[in-house]
C-alpha cells in the first residue's frame, strides 16, 4: 500500500469509551485528519475535506469521512432549504448535510449514517442512556459523557469502514458556543490515538482591505489563538483568499501561529471547486499530509486534472431552466447543479442555468419565462406553493418537445399535467396539494397515511427499480435493474396507471414486483422523463447519472437545432423559421 504503519497506544488508566473495542485507538489502524474553520463561516470546509480525501486516495489510501454538525436538530431532514441548503440522502436512507454530497462526488465513496453526526443526535443519545440507567446514577456532564460519545462515533466510523485515514470536518466556526464539545472531543483524540495519528488542519480567511490594498492576517492569528485556547495547536493552516497569498504572508502567519511555513497553504478563489485538490497538491499540501501520515506512494491526479481541463474548455454552451420552489438559494439544489455539470462535461459543453421561481410562471406565463431554455428541470420539493407554475412548465416542455427531467416532485407535476391536459381530468392533483380533489393521480404510498411525525418517516434510501425494455429510461441505463435513492411520501396512484399508459404517459420503471411506479416518460417526446427517486445524488464528475446524461444530450440536440430560439423574419428575409416543417412536427406532439 505504500504506508508506514501508524503507531497506536492506550494509556493503562484509560481502557476505552464505554467498553467499545478500539474506541481509544487500541485495535484499529485508522489515522485522523481533523478540519476546523475560523474567522467566518461558508469558507468551504466541505470542499477542503473532500479535496483532502481525493489527494490521499490518489496516493492509494482508503478514506472514511465524517461531518460533525453542532446544531441541535437530529438531522437536517426537517430543516428548511433556506436554512441549510439541500438535504443529501445517502444509500442507507440517512438525511444528511449537503457536504456529504461533496465528499461522495470528490472521493467517490458511498457514505452511510455514521458519516454525519449532529449535536442533536449526541444529546438525545446521552439523555436516553441516562434515562435507561446506563450511567449507574452518575452525574452526567459535557466532559466526559458528551465528549466520550462524540469520540465513540468517530471511532465507530473507523471500525465500520476500516479506512486508512478518516477525514473529519467540524462544522461551524471556532468560537461558536455550540461547537465547543466537538472541539474538546477532537482535542482529546491527540492523546487517545497518539500524536502521530491525529492531524489538525485549520481553514481561515485572509480578508482584503481595499484602503491599503493588502491582505490582513490578524483575523487568522486571532482564530488560531482561540483554537489554541481550547487546547488544539493546528498542524497546518489553509488561508482562503481572493488574491495570491505570497511567501511573506505565509511566513508571517507561520511566525505568529507556530506552524511551519510549508504548512501554511494559500488557497485562492478558483473558477471551479473541482480544481481545489489540484491547487492544494501544487502548493505542497498533499506531500505534507503524506509525510505526516506515513504514506510513501506518489499521487496520481492525472485523470482528475484532465477532467478539470475539459471543464474549463467547453466547446459550446447549453441553457437549462430549473423551475423550483427554493431558487433564491441555489444550494437548495446543489446536487442537481453538480449533476448537470457532470452531464454537460460528458457532452463537452458548459451548462448555463436559468433559475426560475415557479410562482413567476404562474404570474407571467411559461412562454415568457422559458423561451430561451433548451431543457427544463423540475426538482424536488414539498408543499403546494408554486405547484401550478411547475405544472405549466411541464405542459410547455411537453407541447414544444423541449427536453424535460422531473425529479421526484418534478415527476409528480408531470403526471398531474398529463392527466389534466390529455386525460381531461381537470381537477387532477396530488393528495398533498388538494385533499378535496376527486382525482388524486398522486397519493399517499401504502402505510404512510397514519404517520403523525415528519422526521425520517418518508421512503428513504436505495430501492430497486426494474426498467421496461424499449423505453428511453431503459436505453439510458443499459441494464434491467438499478438501485436509486428516494426521499418522498407520495406515489403515482396505481388506479390511474393503465389510463395514463394508454394515453401515452408510459411507465418505464417500476418496483421489481410492479407495485410502484418509479419512472414515467412521455411517448414520442425527444426526452420527457420523470423519476420518483433522486438521480442527482448518484452522479459523479467522471460518471454522470444516465438520466442526466441523456437529458443533456437531448438538450444539446435541441440547442443545435436552434429553431425554438429563432425569431421569425419578415417576408423580405425569406427565412421564416417559425413555420418550418421541423417546428410544426415538434409542436404537434401535444395533438
Amino acid at each position: 500500500m505504500g504506508f508506514r504503519r501508524p503507531r497506536f497506544f492506550r494509556r493503562p488508566d484509560n481502557p476505552g469509551i464505554s467498553g467499545i473495542p478500539g474506541s481509544q485507538g487500541g485495535t484499529t489502524l485508522t489515522q485522523y485528519v481533523f478540519v476546523t474553520g475560523g474567522v467566518v463561516s461558508s469558507l468551504g470546509k466541505g470542499i477542503v475535506v473532500a479535496s483532502i480525501g481525493r489527494m490521499l486516495k490518489s496516493r492509494g489510501a482508503t478514506i472514511a469521512v465524517m461531518k460533525l454538525d453542532p446544531y441541535l436538530n437530529v438531522d437536517p431532514g426537517t430543516m428548511s432549504p433556506y436554512q441549510h441548503g439541500e438535504v443529501y440522502v445517502t444509500g442507507d436512507g440517512s438525511e444528511t448535510d449537503l457536504d456529504l454530497g461533496h465528499y461522495e462526488r470528490f472521493i467517490d465513496v458511498e457514505l452511510t449514517a455514521v458519516s454525519n453526526v449532529t449535536a442533536g443526535q449526541i444529546y438525545s443519545d446521552v439523555i436516553s442512556r441516562e434515562r435507561n440507567g446506563r450511567y449507574l446514577g452518575g452525574t452526567i456532564q459535557t466532559v466526559p459523557h458528551v465528549t466520550n460519545l462524540i469520540k465513540e462515533r468517530i471511532h465507530q466510523l473507523a471500525d465500520e469502514t476500516g479506512a486508512d485515514v478518516a477525514v473529519i470536518e467540524v462544522g461551524g466556526t471556532v468560537g461558536d458556543i455550540e461547537g465547543l464539545p466537538f472541539l474538546e472531543a477532537i482535542r482529546q483524540m491527540h492523546n487517545d490515538v497518539g500524536r502521530d495519528n491525529a492531524i489538525y488542519v485549520h481553514l481561515t480567511l485572509l480578508p482584503y482591505l481595499g484602503s491599503t490594498g493588502e491582505l490582513k492576517t490578524k483575523p487568522t492569528q486571532h482564530s488560531v489563538q482561540a483554537l489554541r485556547g481550547i487546547g488544539i495547536q493546528p498542524d497546518a493552516i489553509i488561508c482562503r483568499s481572493d488574491f495570491e497569498v505570497d511567501l511573506g504572508l505565509r511566513e508571517k502567519i507561520s511566525l505568529y501561529c507556530d506552524v511551519p511555513t510549508e504548512a501554511v497553504i494559500g488557497l485562492e478563489t478558483l473558477d471551479t471547486v473541482y480544481a481545489v485538490p489540484l491547487s492544494l497538491e501544487e502548493a505542497g499540501f498533499g506531500d505534507f499530509l503524506a509525510d505526516r501520515l506515513g504514506i510513501t506512494k506518489s499521487p496520481d491526479l492525472s485523470q482528475w486534472a484532465d477532467m478539470v481541463e475539459k471543464l474549463r474548455d467547453p466547446k459550446r454552451t447549453v441553457r437549462v431552466a430549473i423551475v423550483g420552489k427554493y431558487v433564491e438559494l441555489p444550494d437548495s439544489y446543489l446536487s442537481v447543479i453538480e449533476a448537470l455539470r457532470h452531464s454537460a462535461l460528458a457532452q463537452d459543453c458548459e451548462v448555463k442555468i436559468d433559475w426560475i421561481k415557479a410562482e413567476d410562471i404562474e404570474e407571467l406565463g411559461a412562454d415568457s419565462v422559458l423561451d430561451r431554455a433548451s431543457g427544463v428541470i423540475v426538482p424536488g420539493g414539498f408543499g403546494e406553493r408554486g405547484i401550478e407554475g411547475m405544472v405549466s412548465a411541464a405542459r410547455y416542455a411537453r407541447e414544444r418537445a423541449i427536453p424535460y427531467l422531473g425529479l421526484c416532485l418534478g415527476m409528480q407535476v408531470m403526471v398531474i399535467e398529463f392527466a389534466r391536459s390529455v386525460l381531461g381530468l381537470e381537477d387532477a392533483n396530488s393528495a398533498e396539494f388538494d385533499p378535496g380533489s376527486k382525482n388524486h393521480v398522486i397519493a399517499y404510498m401504502p402505510g404512510q397515511r397514519e404517520l403523525g411525525t415528519t422526521g425520517g418517516t418518508m421512503r428513504l434510501g436505495l430501492y430497486p427499480c426494474a426498467l421496461v425494455p424499449g423505453t428511453i429510461a431503459a436505453g439510458a441505463y443499459g441494464s434491467e435493474l438499478v438501485n436509486e435513492r428516494h426521499r418522498h411520501r407520495y406515489e403515482l396512484n396505481n388506479d390511474y396507471r393503465d389510463r395514463l399508459n394508454g394515453a401515452g404517459l408510459l411507465t418505464s420503471g417500476t418496483a421489481p414486483d410492479g407495485s410502484l411506479v418509479e419512472i414515467s416518460e412521455v411517448e414520442g417526446h425527444p426526452f420527457m422523463v420523470g423519476s420518483q427517486f433522486h438521480p442527482e445524488f448518484a452522479s459523479r464528475p467522471d460518471r454522470p447519472h444516465p438520466l442526466f446524461r441523456e437529458f443533456m444530450g437531448a438538450a444539446v440536440d435541441t440547442l443545435r437545432e436552434g429553431a425554438q430560439h429563432s425569431l421569425p423574419m419578415d417576408e423580405s428575409g425569406g427565412d421564416d423559421t417559425a413555420s418550418s416543417p421541423e417546428i410544426v412536427e415538434r409542436s404537434g406532439i401535444s395533438t
